[in-house]
């Protein structure tokens, strides 16, 4: 789930070469899926559902990352592990599947999974916008805990948690719960990372960070300024993970992002938690909806 306007364009100013290319909408489980050209880049789309930007894809150019979140995921992916090397990675939720081609494309023979509940969405993405045969990925049609539970101990190298339901987090990922079934899959040193979104007070951000370190030694988060100053409501990309993460990088790289960001972890993110409680299954709530206007 992404800003509408947050997607940047290139400076070139290029034009899609193919005019038959034309918008796609198909009803699926989650509403009203839209694909949208990129009238600027060939063969690039964005996909919408019920009205909310999802994803962005360019099918010439998996290295391209439009919307910031998505920039600040494919920092963390850089960063996993030394460049090029093969990654075993779990997708929870697969929107247009831009993060799983962004890997294949920079660290090719990866294995990957992508989880992915709605199969009227998954259905629509695979017939519109094939991902590369030569790619390894698997895609399963299921709930994202539920497939998480099929994955073996010690499998992934990464798991990418992007899930929305009507541009919230469902309750059930957002639990320790949850985390301890991500840790149970992370190989040793493996990294967990998730897109979250809330908007003032940010009570869910700060709930999150606790949750993940009652589970994981080392966290960092990444935002726009603006929204770690509780002025609106937008993204933030958590890292988590059991040994050290590459923090002088990252943050080197979300300050130079088209739309700079802020990286915060230490005993600065833990301060910044206000001793919030750690989420249980039984206490577990989705995301905060976004504000009326959010993505108009």
């Amino acid at each position: 789930m992404a800003r509408r306007g947050t997607p940047s364009r290139n400076a070139g100013g290029r034009k899609r070469s193919d005019p038959a290319q034309e918008p796609v909408a198909a009803p699926v489980d989650g509403g009203l899926a839209e694909l949208v050209p990129d009238r600027e880049r060939p063969r690039a789309w964005t996909l919408l559902l019920d009205g909310a930007p999802q994803s962005h894809v360019d099918l010439d150019d998996p290295t391209y990352l439009s919307f910031e979140y998505q920039r600040r995921l494919g920092h963390v992916i850089d960063l996993a592990a030394s460049p090029g090397r093969p990654l075993h990675a779990v997708h929870l939720g697969g929107g247009a599947f831009t993060l799983a081609r962004y890997l294949a494309a920079t660290r090719p023979r990866s294995t990957q999974q992508i989880v992915e509940v709605d199969a009227p969405l998954v259905h629509l993405v695979r017939t519109a916008l094939p991902l590369d045969p030569q790619a390894r990925i698997r895609v399963r049609a299921t709930d994202a805990r539920a497939g998480l539970g099929k994955i073996p101990d010690g499998w992934a190298d990464l798991v990418v948690a992007d899930v929305f339901s009507g541009a919230r987090t469902p309750a059930h990922l957002t639990s320790a719960e949850f985390l301890t079934e991500v840790r149970r899959v992370l190989k040793p040193g493996g990294q967990y990372t998730a897109n979250l979104a809330d908007g003032p007070p940010l009570a869910h951000l700060r709930g999150q960070i606790a949750t993940a370190a009652s589970l994981f030694p080392e966290l960092a988060l990444a935002a726009d300024p603006t929204v770690w100053r509780g002025r609106r409501f937008g993204n933030a990309v958590l890292v988590a993970s059991d040994l050290p993460i590459a923090v002088a990088e990252l943050t080197r790289r979300v300050a130079s992002d088209p739309h700079p960001g802020r990286v915060e972890h230490g005993r600065a993110l833990a301060d910044f938690t206000g001793g919030a409680p750690v989420v249980t299954d039984e206490a577990a709530r989705p995301s905060p909806a976004p504000p009326p206007g959010t993505f108009g």
